[in-house]
């Protein structure tokens, strides 16, 4: 089946886009990558074709989609930075969720019935257990997580209505890079703990920032779930496969299921780097959650996905290796 399916891959030049584009290529997919590059990179896009296009551009969307005629999309674009989210709301709801009902019209139109959405742990908001499973009741506490919830809403409405099934994937704290070194984070205001941590590491930031010391953790710094890139492209493939075979639209958390905190990804980023950098701790950031952690039993359960790199040291490898090669 893969080789005759073809994907559209929106915010395929991105940094998760372009992890699962290549993953899916490797594995004989057909794919187009729709990206309007104001976050991705040409150069990331290491397999079939580049349509420089925005999604609010659906006379080129319909174009593109009457010619390609794809069986499956997934959709990575969208705006991610929660702070930028609660300053500039409008922004976040219209390339997030407007932009996604344009993509999910042209769906439609031509009957792509397979559709996997990007979406993230910030449509918990700040939940009352850890590891928070996918059915505890959402409740977004920025625009960034609203928006994401939003679509996963409009996309069950749509599976109710019309001949299409959808994979919603919730990322927890993706991190690292590809292993054979095409691949990585090259987002150059990046926010991300490990990326801003090995910049630090090799001299590019005079300082890292802990944003709170105080939360009722194990070491007062929040606590997160960090996954490796590469294991959440394979969850997509996994995904994709889960959708054409069982035909069921579902929710999946993406995660380890056990958290690091901050300090610890300080130190540990000091141990694989071998540079003692400099941290300043300061206050806490509006809207920060003590701990998030996923409960994975559901994705391992029904899609069978057994992560390959659940070792912090080697997620902070990867991105090391990465980050310096981009000095």
């Amino acid at each position: 089946m893969a080789k005759s399916m073809k994907v559209v891959i929106t915010g395929g030049a991105g940094y998760i886009g372009s992890h699962v584009l290549k993953a899916l290529a490797e594995r004989g997919y057909s794919v187009l990558t729709i990206d309007n590059l104001s976050c991705g990179h040409k150069e990331s896009v290491l397999y079939g074709d580049l349509a420089v296009v925005d999604l609010d551009d659906k006379e080129s969307l319909d174009k593109i989609f009457d010619s390609y005629r794809p069986h499956a999309v997934m959709h990575f674009a969208a705006s991610i930075v929660v702070p930028e989210s609660v300053k500039e709301p409008l922004k976040y709801y219209k390339n997030n969720f407007c932009n996604t009902l344009n993509l999910l019209d042209v769906c439609v139109k031509y009957k792509v019935k397979n559709f996997i959405f990007s979406s993230s742990a910030a449509v918990y908001g700040i939940p009352t257990k850890s590891p928070v499973s996918e059915d505890v009741p959402l409740a977004p506490i920025n625009p960034y997580g609203k928006t994401k919830a939003m679509v996963e809403s409009m996309l069950s409405d749509l599976a109710q209505a019309e001949d299409f099934k959808y994979i919603s994937l919730r990322y927890f704290n993706v991190a690292g890079a590809d292993s054979t070194g095409k691949l990585g984070q090259k987002k150059a205001d990046a926010t991300h703990l490990i990326t801003l941590a090995v910049k630090t590491a090799l001299g590019k930031r005079p300082y890292l920032e802990i944003y709170g010391t105080d939360y009722p953790t194990k070491d007062g710094t929040c606590i997160r779930d960090y996954i490796h890139v590469e294991d959440i492209a394979f969850a997509h493939i996994l995904a994709l496969e889960y959708l054409i075979e069982k035909g069921q639209s579902d929710v999946f958390n993406c995660g380890y299921g056990h958290g690091y905190s901050v300090r610890e990804v300080v130190e540990a980023t000091k141990k694989v780097s071998g540079v003692d950098f400099r941290v300043i701790e300061t206050h806490r950031r509006e809207g920060d959650p003590p701990e998030l952690v996923a409960d994975t039993k559901k994705i391992k359960k029904l899609m069978g996905w057994m992560p390959k790199y659940d070792d912090l040291n080697y997620i902070i490898k990867t991105a090391l290796e990465w980050e310096r090669k981009l000095s």
